[in-house]
């Protein structure tokens, strides 16, 4: 008979050990399982649904809701990971095991990763992928800018601690997919918390997403919805329609679904439209962070970045003198 969930916190040291003579026994190292109160059992998983899994204690099988597990890793022999994963060298993390939770619980895990981004003509929101520092936001929002500023929080026992760093880096640029990586040095050397990106294609119309930003300088605010289409092209890139509310200075923040996965960044709505909000999916977010070489910043170079400045019109030039007309008077 399933033990009750509850169970798994006075159970994770006899896992522990249990689990080191069945792989052992199996010849291969099993998963570790790391729950939401900081207990870690390695054992062997023998069923998994969206909503539990059942693991291998040796004596007897331990069912495990996904709300009480924070993250499971496995061994690359076991295939870790999901098809089409991305390299280790990679600056972001995806995990497939994420379990769902509700925006509340999900806040308080990755809102630490949400920053707001100032400079001296505006401000907009962005996220930390890796935790030395590297960042996404919207190009827009550091268009032109070379002064930038960067505030994180950070989640101290009941408090929210509030630091401001000046130390921001443009790396790289790229305006048409209207995406920027920055890189934030803390300047006592702490690692930052991190977001995880989506690595699948299994978002559909209908399904709850919620965005946190800082919209009109209303720092940390969280707004819900779900997503309207996948498939909203406009000016030759595919955008994620949702009734999400987004504002100006939620710009460059993340969209989570409910496993805490950035689904997408938020970039625009329409005016005067109600519910009519977008956000750039999270592949092109992917492909953005691969091919970040071709899009690297130089303060030095406008055209750096692959962003190459609009050529004079022809008005500003006059008419060229093939084109006047033949002078025509009598006299």
């Amino acid at each position: 008979m399933p033990l009750r969930p509850s169970v798994a916190v006075w159970l994770a040291p006899l896992a522990l050990n249990l689990a080191l003579g069945l792989a052992s026994a199996h010849g291969a190292e099993p998963p570790t399982i790391t729950l939401e109160n900081g207990n870690v059992i390695n054992a062997p998983i023998l069923k998994e649904t969206r909503e539990a899994i059942w693991v291998d204690l040796g004596a007897s099988v331990l069912e495990l809701s996904r709300r009480e597990i924070a993250s499971i890793e496995r061994p690359a022999a076991q295939g870790e990971g999901e098809a089409g994963a991305e390299p280790t060298d990679a600056l972001y993390r995806s995990d497939p095991d994420l379990p769902e939770r509700d925006p509340e619980a999900l806040a308080k895990i990755f809102g630490d990763a949400v920053i707001k981004v100032s400079t001296p003509s505006g401000l907009g929101s962005g996220f930390i992928i890796h935790p030395d520092g590297y960042a996404l936001t919207n190009a827009h929002v550091v268009q032109g800018e070379t002064k930038i500023r960067v505030t994180v929080w950070q989640q101290e026992d009941k408090d929210i601690a509030k630091r401001v760093i000046d130390d921001v880096e443009i790396l790289a640029v790229n305006h048409h997919v209207d995406l920027a990586l920055i890189k934030i040095t803390d300047p006592d050397g702490r690692p930052f918390r991190t977001v995880y990106v989506h690595n699948s294609d299994s978002l559909a119309a209908g399904q709850d997403v919620f965005a946190i930003g800082n919209p009109l300088g209303l720092e940390r605010t969280l707004s819900r919805g779900v997503i309207s289409t996948t498939q909203r092209a406009f000016d030759g890139m595919t955008y994620l329609q949702t009734d999400t509310q987004i504002n100006p200075g939620n710009s460059g923040g993340p969209l989570f679904n409910l496993r805490g996965e950035v689904v997408g960044v938020t970039n625009m709505g329409i005016p005067m439209g109600e519910g009519l909000n977008f956000a750039i999916p999270a592949a092109s977010i992917r492909r953005f962070i691969r091919d970040r070489d071709a899009f690297a910043y130089d303060k030095d170079n406008p055209n750096s970045g692959h962003v190459y400045t609009k050529a004079p019109t022809r008005s500003r030039l006059g008419r060229a003198p093939i084109l006047h007309d033949a002078d025509t008077s009598d006299g």
